[in-house]
C-alpha cells in the first residue's frame, strides 16, 4: 500500500504543515459538552488541539469542495472509514482530482496511514469493515419486514416531526449541488416551510438523488435535530442497488452510478 504508518496523527500533521505539503488540516478538535466538532489547522502550533477518538465519527469529506476550503491551499484530512469513502465517491464524480488531498486514515490517535494517492486510499478501504451500524441494521431489517402500508405509515409520523432544517443535506457529502431544488421559487418545487406533503417530498427527492450514489455514512440522519431516521433511507436504496447491481458506492474511482448508467443485460423485472 502506498501509505505509510508512522507517529501519533498531532505529529504527522505537524509534518505536513512545516514542510508545505498541505496548507490545511482537517480534523477534529475539542468541542462543548464532551462533544468533537471540525477543527481546520493552518499552522504547526494548532496541531495539538487534534484529536480522534470514538466520537469523531463526522464524514468531513463534505467540507473538501466547499470554496472557503479551497481557497485554502491543499489540504490534508483526517479520514475514518466514512471520510474515506465520501473522497472516493466525489473522485468518481469527478469533484475531487488524485494527488489534490492528503488523507490520514485514523482508527485511532496513534495508529495512522498518510495515503497521498486515491489508489492508496481505494486498497486501505479494501481491507476495511464496511458493515452498517447494528442499530441502524435492526431497524432497517424491521422495517423491510413491514407491511408496505405499515411502512408508508412509520415514515408519515416521523417525516410529520421534520422542521426543514436541511441539516441533513449540509452534512452530506454528496449534496454539493449549487443550488438544490427546494431553493428554487420559479416555480416552486417543493414547500419551503414545514408541512405533512412538503416534508415527504423533500426526503423522497434527497432519497432518490442519492440512489446509486449514497456511501451508507449514516451523517444525515447523525444531523437531524429531530432524530428522524432519515439516513436508513438512502441506504435502504443503496442496499436495493447493491441487491439487483452487485454494486457497493464510495470504494473506487472508477465507479459508476446505476442510475444514470445502462447495460444490455440490466434486469427489468419492474417493467410490465
Amino acid at each position: 500500500m502506498g501509505g505509510r504508518k508512522m507517529g501519533n496523527l498531532n505529529e504527522i500533521a505537524a509534518h505536513l504543515l512545516q514542510n508545505d505539503d498541505v496548507q490545511l488540516i482537517i480534523g477534529y478538535g475539542e468541542g462543548s459538552a464532551g462533544r468533537v466538532r471540525p477543527l481546520f489547522v493552518s499552522n504547526k502550533k494548532a496541531t495539538e488541539k487534534l484529536l480522534f477518538d470514538s466520537r469523531c465519527t463526522q464524514n468531513l469529506a463534505s467540507y473538501l469542495y466547499k470554496k472557503e476550503i479551497t481557497c485554502l491551499g491543499k489540504p490534508a484530512i483526517v479520514a475514518n472509514i466514512r471520510t474515506l469513502r465520501g473522497i472516493i465517491r466525489l473522485a468518481a464524480e469527478h469533484q475531487l482530482e488524485d494527488e489534490t488531498i492528503i488523507a490520514l486514515a485514523v482508527s485511532t490517535g496513534d495508529d495512522v496511514k498518510e495515503l497521498r494517492r486515491l489508489e492508496d486510499m481505494e486498497q486501505y478501504l479494501s481491507e476495511a469493515d464496511l458493515q452498517l451500524k447494528k442499530e441502524d441494521k435492526a431497524l432497517l431489517d424491521k422495517l423491510n419486514a413491514m407491511t408496505i402500508a405499515d411502512r408508508w405509515a412509520f415514515w408519515q409520523q416521523e417525516m410529520a416531526h421534520c422542521i426543514k432544517c436541511y441539516a441533513c443535506r449540509q452534512a452530506c457529502p454528496l449534496c454539493y449541488c449549487t443550488q438544490c431544488t427546494v431553493e428554487i421559487n420559479q416555480p416552486q418545487w417543493i414547500p419551503v416551510a414545514s408541512s405533512k406533503l412538503g416534508n415527504m417530498e423533500w426526503h423522497i427527492m434527497r432519497s432518490m438523488h442519492l440512489a446509486g450514489r449514497c456511501i451508507e455514512c449514516g451523517q444525515c440522519g447523525e444531523a437531524c435535530p429531530a432524530n428522524i431516521p432519515i439516513h436508513l433511507l438512502p441506504i435502504r436504496l443503496a442496499e436495493e442497488i447493491r441487491e439487483l447491481y452487485g454494486s457497493v458506492t464510495g470504494i473506487s474511482k472508477r465507479e459508476s452510478c446505476e442510475m444514470s448508467s445502462f447495460q444490455p443485460d440490466d434486469k427489468e423485472k419492474f417493467i410490465t
